[in-house]
């Protein structure tokens, strides 16, 4: 790829140090690929005036319903190592919380899992 082409796209490495602010770790919070993470109570008491426009698609993409990393990944096309970057800024901020796992709420019925596992040796 040629020079002026990578700079009329935007070379990728750039736009991720400066949306991070050159951080390669999050403040806090290692959040995995299924924890469900909220909108917090205040945050619809707190500007948004000082979120740059990454926090910003995330906060709005929250306003829809609580989602996973994975799903936010996803929806703002952000590479996860930046995106939990991101959400570790929101929940300092306040404007986050995360909720426990789906896969925790409930516990699994043996007969269901034997089912599945008999289904995938199917394949």
């Amino acid at each position: 790829m040629s020079p002026a082409r990578r700079a009329r796209r935007g070379d990728p490495l750039v736009r991720t140090y400066v949306v991070t602010s050159g951080r390669s770790h999050a403040s806090r919070n290692h959040f995995d690929l299924i924890t469900l993470i909220t909108l917090s109570e205040s945050a619809s008491l707190l500007g948004r005036a000082s979120l740059n426009p990454e926090h910003n698609a995330i906060v709005d993409q929250l306003t829809l319903s609580a989602q996973s990393v994975a799903e936010l990944g996803a929806y703002v096309r952000l590479p996860l190592s930046v995106l939990r970057i991101l959400l570790a800024d929101l929940m300092d901020r306040g404007y986050i919380t995360t909720r426990q796992r789906i896969t925790e709420a409930a516990p699994a019925d043996r007969t269901l899992l034997e089912e599945v596992l008999a289904g995938l040796r199917k394949l």
